[in-house]
């Protein structure tokens, strides 16, 4: 049975159950505290939490998952996967454990004739939380389960909570047995891999307090409204079904696999152990991979794209491992896209911008690893010559952090050029980056902690936004939290938040900061600070309270500053016009991954691997002016998702939309967009678009910037200015003004050149002297001269080199130095008679730079340092001499 058949068959069921079907929730989560959606409750935590009134009694849904604390046991396990779809039902208030249960052992069990998975009640056990004698007695009573396969287990692995204040209850897992060849008898209480758990019914069914521990906790009482959440792992429940060992080998998975063997010449399964995990991380790294490119992540250096990219990397690093060097996603991906688009139509619809962004990262990856193993080979190289057999555990975390090299690799170079790491620190410095990531984590647990003081607010009903017609409205004050803590009144000089019935202030959202205004009443006034929907359907105002005091339940006025609210317009609406203007210029495949509008600035970001040309770029400008010249009529209209995206609307990849969505259009269909954001009435009204920069933001991510309105015009009027001055002071019409300042430039850069040449002829002229103050140091001819101000580092190693030719074959060190713009630099030579001595360069350079405040190494030959003590110089020089003395005693 198919993965995408068991899906169907899951959802076919509970559809007959009156259960909603809900689609899948992005891999992407608005939740503060997670990075991804990690489980299959994360998109219902607003109802099961009460903070947000469920839109309907009971659901089910596939989601799609994301989880990476347990990476390192991905390939080792049958279950492991970083991607994963869990299958869940869902009752908010609407039955509860007798129907849960009884709902899972029929789909289990029906025969898959009759549309069940088919699976015999003697491979099945059950375990239930030990105190939940109603979850034993049911199952006795619903099942012909027997008693011996019921087993009762505690908290640690049978009672479900956040590990927060609020709800939380038993649970009861049910496992499958996979025969005695698997592992050891006696149930799941064995905790073996024999036993693989396959569904959980947790009962929300207590709200808990003082919370000491995930485990630990006072139980308040029993929730008004009982919760059922259920989720069953799509992939065991296909692994199991299609009679393979683990769920690697699945139908949406092996594919890539048995790519992966090919391309490395390996065969799964009947050589090494070790190979077989690689191959079955590349298959589960691909896939996860995919469908985060697929919602919209894209590989950077920070929050989610940082776990893409080392997703990404760990895949290509297993690659390498099994003997492969080259790029392989272009084929991965495409095996990984045709195993998933049965279940996922849009990776393969999108699959140009996907595979782009893939392509890319490996390409720049294998770069890394070039420019890594070169910097590796060089500390190498150092610690050989400094007569050690260790490289530091900050050489290699330094590998690892800043140039993602594996420590893997790091290791197994090493071990190659017979040296060892110093692992301990190396992992003490990774465990100090883990405490680091710990602490933000727990930080943004708190944040929704703290959202459970919406709920009663949320309760009240959605905060109705007048602001797209209105920008004064007339409320009242339904609640009020300051630090965090609801509370009847903030007085004057409070930072609060206040939550109203309705508001005209926009709340920062797709791009489009909050506006700023102020909220008035009798007898106080507050500043808007900032605009947010801490919770969905809910607008809280975070405010200074300027004058008086503010009560819940007293009558209240927001007031929008118009100016800056048209100024943000304009910049929005400037943001489709370009968004619109890149499509015509580039293509259907440049597609927005973000943007920030504010008032007289536009940012927008899009999927395209090179940097714009000027031509290019004022292409798009001109497009998007022409535009504003032709006074295009702004539309919107509120439609269903599927009617707006049959109308060819744009959706954003990452963003979330509901049934119902605003779709904005300029100038009709040539730019059409979900989008809901505040818009000017008509194209003129933008005034101006001034594309002002490009860059790159990574891998296959371009960005433009552009002043709008006003501010476009005065960032012109400024340049205007400048040419003005530029023509006055060189005397010259503004139209030959490029023209002349290129000669100018090229009279600059003869001068430079005359200048350098003659300076190097200066140091050159010193050659005689610097050979003739050579002093011998033991067996050792030393020469260490300061060559004063304003020599190039260039210089004065090609001095230094020819210092050393003219001392012969005698063993010699040459050290000169220089001040530069206030820096001091150090450039050491040897030749090869100092070199047996145990004198290498690098240690020496590196020594010296120590002197001057900086840092400095190289090969053994040659190398060099610097510092920002330039007085330090003459010491430093000195320094190189005593280590010279002292290495040859």
């Amino acid at each position: 049975m198919k993965t995408a058949e068991i899906a169907q068959r899951f959802l076919d069921y509970f559809e007959k159950k009156n259960h909603t079907i809900v689609p899948s929730a992005s891999l992407v989560t608005d939740d503060p505290a997670l990075l991804f959606t990690v489980a299959g409750m994360v998109p219902f935590i607003p109802y099961l939490s009460g903070v947000v009134p469920a839109p309907y009694p009971r659901a089910a849904d596939v989601q799609k998952c994301i989880r990476t604390n347990d990476i390192e046991e991905v390939g080792k396990t049958p279950r492991h996967g970083t991607f994963f779809q869990m299958l869940g039902n869902w009752s908010f208030g609407d039955y509860f454990k007798e129907d849960a249960i009884r709902y899972a052992w029929e789909l289990l069990t029906t025969s898959e004739e009759d549309g069940g998975l088919g699976f015999d009640p003697k491979d099945l056990w059950v375990t239930v939380y030990e105190e939940d004698d109603e979850a034993h007695d049911l199952w006795r009573t619903l099942t012909d389960l027997p008693e011996e396969r019921i087993q009762r287990l505690g908290k640690d692995t049978n009672y479900w909570s956040t590990g927060l204040p609020g709800p939380a209850g038993p649970c009861s897992e049910i496992f499958f047995d996979r025969g005695p060849e698997y592992g050891i008898d006696g149930g799941p209480a064995t905790d073996d891999d024999r036993y693989v758990e396959i569904w959980n019914l947790v009962f929300m069914q207590y709200e808990i307090t003082n919370v000491r521990s995930k485990y630990d906790f006072d139980i308040v009482g029993e929730l008004p409204a009982k919760n059922i959440d259920t989720g069953m792992g799509l992939e065991r429940i296909a692994f199991i079904k299609q009679g393979v060992d683990n769920m690697y080998e699945t139908d949406q998975v092996r594919p890539v696999l048995d790519l992966a063997a090919k391309l490395a010449g390996k065969s799964y399964g009947a050589e090494s152990h070790e190979d077989d995990v690689r191959l079955r991380i590349v298959a589960d790294h691909v896939r996860s991979s995919l469908m985060l490119l697929a919602d919209g992540v894209t590989p950077s250096n920070e929050g989610r794209g940082y776990i893409l990219r080392r997703i990404m990397r760990r895949a290509i690093r297993s690659m390498r491992l099994l003997g492969v060097e080259g790029p392989t996603f272009p084929e991965l991906f495409a095996a990984s896209r045709d195993a998933m688009k049965e279940s996922y139509p849009e990776v393969a619809s999108d699959y140009a911008r996907l595979s782009a962004y893939a392509i890319a990262e490996e390409q720049t990856f294998l770069r890394t690893l070039a420019a890594g193993s070169a910097i590796l080979d060089q500390s190498v190289m150092d610690a050989k010559s400094g007569g050690t057999t260790t490289l530091s555990g900050s050489e290699a975390f330094l590998l690892h952090d800043t140039y993602g090299f594996p420590i893997d690799l790091t290791l197994e170079i090493a071990e190659e050029a017979g040296l060892s790491v110093d692992r301990s620190a190396f992992d003490a410095l990774m465990q100090e980056q883990r405490a680091r990531a710990k602490a933000d984590a727990r930080a943004r647990k708190g944040a929704i902690a703290d959202q459970s003081a919406y709920r009663d607010f949320r309760a009240k009903g959605e905060t109705v936004f007048t602001g797209y017609t209105d920008l004064e409205t007339e409320s009242t004050v339904l609640g009020i939290l300051v630090d965090g803590r609801s509370t009847d009144h903030a007085v004057q000089g409070q930072i609060a938040e206040v939550v109203l019935a309705e508001t005209a202030l926009y709340a920062e959202s797709g791009g489009q900061v909050a506006d700023k205004g102020v909220i008035v009443g009798p007898g106080y006034e507050l500043e808007v600070l900032d605009v947010q929907r801490p919770v969905p359907g809910l607008i809280s105002h975070t405010v200074e309270v300027t004058t008086g005091e503010v009560s819940v339940g007293a009558p209240a006025t927001t007031v929008v500053d118009a100016l800056n609210r048209h100024a943000a317009q304009q910049a929005h609406s400037a943001t489709h016009l370009v968004h619109a203007a890149i499509r015509d210029t580039l293509g259907k495949s440049a597609t927005q991954t973000g943007s920030l509008n504010r008032a007289g600035y536009m940012r927008f970001d899009f999927s395209w691997g090179a940097a714009l040309s000027p031509e290019t770029r004022t292409e798009i400008e001109d497009i998007a002016n022409n535009a504003v010249r032709d006074n295009l009529e702004v539309t919107t209209r509120v439609m269903s998702l599927d009617e707006a995206k049959a109308a060819g609307a744009m959706a954003l990849f990452g963003e979330k939309y509901g049934d119902t969505v605003r779709m904005v259009d300029i100038g009709g269909p040539w730019s059409r967009e979900l989008c809901g954001g505040t818009h000017v009435s008509r194209s003129a009204e933008i005034g101006l678009v001034n594309l002002v920069g490009e860059s790159s933001v990574g891998a296959s991510n371009r960005r433009v910037e552009a002043l709008v309105g006003l501010d476009a015009f005065r960032d012109l009027a400024a340049e205007r200015a400048i040419v003005s001055q530029l023509s006055t002071s060189l005397k010259t019409p503004r139209d030959q003004l490029t023209t002349r300042i290129a000669e100018l430039s090229a009279s600059l850069k003869a001068a430079e050149k005359k200048i350098a040449a003659f300076e190097a002829r200066a140091l050159t002229d010193r050659l005689p002297q610097l050979v003739e103050s050579a002093t011998a140091v033991g067996t050792v001819r030393v020469v260490a001269q300061p060559l004063g101000e304003g020599a190039s580092t260039d210089d004065v190693r090609t001095l230094a080199l020819q210092v050393r030719d003219r001392l012969g074959s005698e063993a010699a060190v040459v050290a000169l130095g220089s001040v530069a713009n206030g820096r001091a630099t150090v450039v050491v030579v040897t030749n090869d008679a100092a070199r047996e001595r145990g004198l290498a360069a690098g240690a020496l350079a590196k020594a010296a730079a120590g002197v001057l405040g900086g840092g400095g190494g190289g090969r053994p030959d040659v190398a060099q340092g610097g510092g920002t003590d330039a007085a330090a110089l003459p010491q430093a020089l000195d320094g190189i001499v005593a280590d010279v003395r002292a290495i040859t005693a």
